[in-house]
């Protein structure tokens, strides 16, 4: 059978690194720090990159070579590293391809530390930032510069849910010879694939949905054979390698993850529609859901609407912690992408680092509950948010 044919599932679970003469079904985990070479001249090309194969787990690890090589399939993509976690993904997808005097343009909607990162860390080496609008292409014209370099999104982001037009950056980015990097994580390749509308990179945090137990840290850089081959030199010689043990974790939950994010897409939309007729909530966002501003957008370049439904509890911060508090059911948590639920107070939390003004800017509001919905019965998950909705109010 055609490995270009097969499906995604299919991809997802079988493909294996080489079976070893134990003739094993499953592929073993390979705890070991280094590898031994047959000879002297083996040594020399490897070393050389004359020849492919593992020297030292830093570099590369049968593992972590299967779960790259499968994330490869799924998200279309030539080459990629994986790495100790979603962060280390995310900074040397950046900081491999940039050097002094250069500039991001980057969504203003991004996760807290990667605002960080541009923000605090990038400045220290005279690299510059200026953010645009998720929808509003006439603001990334505006802001690329002459030194401009990079363009960094999130679409589906965190916690807006707010979108961007995936085939028309990618002509922008391609009109300006600017890279993409596209931060994947929400959608996860079963539902979203950046390098198929003209991503040069494609980012995630494995942590989330791709794991999808909460067990494991971990990231992943996958992109074009040019790309990969500046990050994987930046991330051998600076040490951010995920472990073997990670690696196989997150390898095997990708066998897992189209089934799983069915019932995550279904549940959350559900759940977001039953939100909507609430009388305690101000408002609801989903992708999927026909409210949703980008709602067109979202069914063209996405499968299904995701696992994270955010909401706001009416009354603000003090009713929003108050539902929090209530909640029986459901995990209070700064995690997401678990098979459990769980509800975060972004403000407070994952983005309490940002000012006031900028997280208004990214539609953080006072009161908003990002809900990561798990694979609980959609009846329980409901009647503990009911209660908790109830019990907010008074």
């Amino acid at each position: 059978m055609s490995e270009k044919k097969r499906n995604f599932e299919t991809d997802a679970v079988r493909t294996q690194s080489n079976r070893t003469s134990f003739r094993e079904h499953s592929t073993p985990l390979y705890l070991t720090s280094s590898f031994v070479f047959d000879d002297a001249e083996q040594a020399r090309a490897l070393f050389a990159d004359e020849i492919q194969g593992n020297i030292y787990s830093r570099f590369s690890n049968p593992n972590s070579t299967e779960l790259i090589d499968k994330l490869c399939l799924l998200e279309g993509t030539e080459d990629g590293i994986a790495t100790a976690s979603g962060m280390a993904a995310m900074y040397i997808s950046m900081a491999a391809l940039l050097k002094a005097g250069d500039h991001v343009v980057a969504s203003r909607s991004i996760f807290g530390s990667t605002h960080q990162i541009l923000s605090t860390l990038f400045p220290r080496f005279n690299i510059s930032h200026s953010y645009a609008e998720l929808n509003d292409p006439s603001s990334w014209e505006k802001a690329i510069q002459p030194n401009t370099k990079l363009f960094f999104v999130e679409t589906p982001s965190n916690p807006a849910l707010d979108l961007i037009d995936l085939e028309w950056i990618g002509k922008l980015a391609a009109k300006h010879n600017i890279i993409l990097n596209v931060d994947n994580c929400f959608a996860t390749p079963y539902l979203q694939n950046p390098a198929a509308w003209g991503a040069h990179l494609v980012t995630h945090s494995a942590t989330k949905f791709i794991d999808g137990q909460g067990r494991v840290i971990g990231g992943a850089v996958l992109g074009t054979k040019k790309l990969i081959k500046e990050v994987r030199f930046f991330a051998r010689h600076t040490g951010p390698s995920m472990s073997p043990f990670n690696a196989w974790i997150l390898s095997k939950s990708l066998e897992t993850l189209a089934v799983r994010m069915e019932r995550h897409c279904a549940t959350a939309l559900a759940t977001a529609q039953w939100l909507e007729k609430r009388g305690e909530v101000v408002y609801v966002k989903y992708p999927f859901l026909p409210s949703h501003p980008q709602h067109a957008l979202a069914k063209k370049q996405m499968r299904l609407g995701g696992g994270v439904v955010t909401f706001e509890v009416k009354g603000g911060v003090d009713h929003g912690r108050k539902f929090l508090n209530s909640l029986k059911l459901l995990s209070h948590s700064a995690n997401l992408g678990d098979t459990r639920s769980i509800a975060t107070h972004p403000a407070s939390t994952t983005h309490s680092k940002l000012t006031e003004a900028e997280r208004e800017a990214v539609g953080i509001t006072p009161g908003l509950i990002r809900l990561s919905v798990g694979l609980e019965n959609p009846d329980d998950i409901q009647r503990d948010i009911a209660q908790a909705l109830e019990l907010s109010q008074r």
